[in-house]
């Protein structure tokens, strides 16, 4: 068994489910634990980040951070599962709208949005899930969630033709389903609308730049070279604030125990989670300071391997 420890960031071809990409990561590198991030659609291309280790212990922190996507939406078509990919259900002869009208209403889209799951999703209600439950031609009531777009901008604009197309790029929290943002935007316009692309760009800060192909970790498995790839287990939570504690502490940390809050630097605040360090940078792991704010427990200790 090979012992590859980190985040390797995959760009996810088309065609792949996120479990297919595991399978077959776990046959290129001869591991089993390996765990992904987030699921992405077959069709959808784009950043997926797999956790490789112990590093899978962070997948929690990695999902849990904003995500970045490029989609492209047909005005004028609706289908059953908000995509290309669907039956068609509602269809104009021809859309007229003008760019500026999509760049109002994308506009309206920042913020704080409500959002209804679609059918085709893997949530689950009453212990099936709805995409099961839609394949049966069955549709139930879904509650509306809300979810946050950090950003959304237009990238381009096709008005030619009778069915105009957008192409959008938007920062947004986790669980926001782009297929329906295409679908509440069509409707924001007032016609039908459905996404016929989309790309995930960014994930847990990880950029589509930065991925390798599922035949670049092939080859540099082979070569010996894989690790130099692999992105650092504290990658993952950068996102929280970094603590040192002192060097005669850190025995006591890696052993799970409860460490006192004057011995962490710098200061913190009552609940706060946090990166905590040795002086030499290793990681040793997450830790939360206590409400009454005396001690620093560990919710997830890395010991040195």
């Amino acid at each position: 068994m090979s012992s590859y420890e980190g985040i390797l960031p995959v760009n996810k071809p088309a065609g792949f489910t996120s479990h297919d990409v595991v399978a077959k990561t776990r046959r290129i590198l001869s591991m089993k634990r390996i765990g992904h991030t987030g699921t992405l659609d077959p069709a959808v291309t784009g950043v997926l980040p797999l956790c490789l280790g112990r590093a899978t212990r962070m997948v929690e922190y990695l999902q849990e951070l904003p995500k970045e996507y490029e989609a492209t939406l047909l005005l004028g078509v609706a289908t059953d599962t908000e995509d290309i990919s669907g039956n068609v259900i509602e269809q104009m002869e021809q859309v007229s709208v003008t760019e500026e009208e999509v760049q109002l209403v994308l506009s309206q889209f920042t913020g704080t949005i409500s959002q209804v799951p679609p059918m085709y999703s893997a949530l689950k209600q009453d212990g099936k899930r709805l995409y099961e439950l839609a394949r049966e031609g069955k549709t139930v009531e879904r509650k509306p969630r809300e979810v946050t777009i950090h950003e959304i901008e237009m990238i381009s604009f096709n008005p030619e033709g009778p069915h105009p197309t957008i192409s959008f790029r938007a920062l947004c929290s986790k669980g926001t389903y782009i297929r329906t943002l295409c679908v509440d935007i069509g409707q924001a316009l007032g016609v039908p609308a459905t996404m016929s692309k989309l790309k995930r760009t960014m994930s847990a800060g990880i950029p589509e730049a930065a991925c390798l192909t599922l035949e670049d970790i092939a080859k540099y498995a082979e070569e010996g070279t894989l690790a130099s790839y692999l992105l650092p287990v504290d990658k993952a939570v950068e996102h929280l604030p970094a603590h040192t504690v002192v060097a005669e502490k850190v025995p006591a940390a890696l052993q799970g125990q409860k460490l006192s809050s004057n011995t962490i630097h710098p200061g913190a605040n009552p609940g706060d989670i946090m990166r905590l360090y040795g002086p030499n940078e290793q990681f040793l792991g997450i830790f939360r300071l206590e409400e009454h704010g005396q001690f620093v427990r560990p919710v997830k200790v890395f010991l040195p391997e």
